[in-house]
């Protein structure tokens, strides 16, 4: 006898409530597209239970809000079923979520880490706009130009009072796994103080599609962290989140809890924020999301050509990095770099430190 013909499908020798146990303790959605291939009772066993669908809402709670999933075709339209019997019309709904649910955690688990800022939205104050807009955190370096890039809240009396940043992603759906963020040094300043929070605290969520734009609510969150305490260190701080979360619909705000730091100048407490970095992965083109109102479910839509073009690997991590860091950079300096030039046409004398008062110097980078 062959052994071949020794094979045993181990599903059909063990009770099924045994069977489900063992599968729902599988981590890795790779061990679930293997069993799927062993045979086709166990393929079948695994979609008619949605497994991948179950390891996916394991993984990311946030797909309980899903209302059904939609497969797009190569042309971008939504594929239709041929028409049959109530129960194949079932069986080709089940397969499709199995082939969406695995691609889903397979990406989610397989995507290479980058920064997902697409852009800034807005900061909840702003002492000096736009010198100190939240536009300046997503420069990486302190100075370009002679010139400090940071962002400043506004002064309060009341070291409680907290603020905000808020970012868009660069899609509707992200996998966030940490949020980095970098106090800024004042180090014009006398004693050189570092501006930080106390806490942070982060919420994931999308915009609310609202006919009123005078709507004090402009977001839902789905999401938000536990909060976490921050050094008054001026370096890069991480910020791990307790499990990788998926963002759906692309917005992402840190909260800053608590001020640590009096300006000497005005006798106010402020927070000052020099970068920021949202890292993860995004899932698109593969997938969006349609936000429904006013549920506030949302369809999951996967692209069936976007699926088969391959990941980004390890190997592109750093090219990809640079290129995204790049553009970030590019376009931070241009104006800088027009300045600096239309200075040296026109003649502009650089100034000598050493002339102005120290009184004059701090008056113009107070906060």
């Amino acid at each position: 006898m062959s052994s071949m013909e020794c094979c045993i499908d181990f599903l059909s020798c063990i009770d099924a409530d045994t069977c489900m146990k063992i599968l729902k303790s599988l981590d890795d959605p790779a061990d679930l597209v293997r069993l799927s291939c062993v045979s086709k009772s166990s393929r079948n066993y695994v979609i008619s239970n949605g497994l991948c669908k179950q390891l996916c809402l394991r993984m990311f709670p946030q797909l309980s809000r899903v209302d059904h999933v939609v497969e797009l075709n190569e042309n971008g339209a939504k594929e239709q079923m041929e028409a049959g019997s109530s129960y194949s019309m079932e069986w080709l709904g089940l397969v499709r979520e199995h082939r969406i649910y695995s691609y889903l955690a397979r990406a989610s688990t397989s995507s290479v880490a980058m920064n997902c800022i697409a852009k800034t939205l807005g900061a909840s104050s702003t002492d000096n706009f736009p010198q100190e807009s939240i536009d300046n955190t997503l420069e990486p370096r302190d100075t370009i130009a002679e010139r400090f890039f940071y962002w400043s809240s506004s002064g309060q009396s009341n070291p409680n009072v907290p603020e905000t940043l808020t970012y868009e992603l660069t899609s509707q759906i992200c996998v966030v796994t940490e949020i980095n963020i970098q106090p800024f040094q004042a180090d014009f300043q006398l004693g050189s103080p570092i501006y930080s929070a106390k806490y942070v605290r982060f919420k994931m969520g999308h915009p609310i599609t609202s006919l009123d734009p005078s709507a004090d609510e402009k977001f839902v969150w789905t999401y938000t962290s536990p909060e976490f305490p921050m050094a008054q260190e001026n370096r890069l701080q991480k910020f791990k989140l307790p499990e990788p979360v998926l963002c759906i619909g692309g917005i992402l705000q840190i909260e800053l809890l608590g001020r640590v730091q009096r300006q000497e100048m005005d006798d106010l407490f402020y927070i000052c924020i020099s970068y920021v970095q949202i890292v993860g992965c995004s899932l698109s083109p593969a997938f969006s999301v349609e936000i429904l109102e006013p549920s506030r479910m949302f369809v999951l839509k996967s692209d069936q050509l976007a699926r088969s073009q391959p990941l980004l690997t390890s190997e592109e991590e750093s090219g990809a990095i640079s290129s995204d860091h790049m553009q970030h950079v590019g376009l931070r300096d241009f104006p800088h770099i027009v300045n600096i030039l239309h200075e040296h046409v026109i003649g502009v004398e650089e100034h000598d430190w050493d002339e102005y008062e120290v009184d004059d110097f701090e008056e113009e980078y107070a906060l």
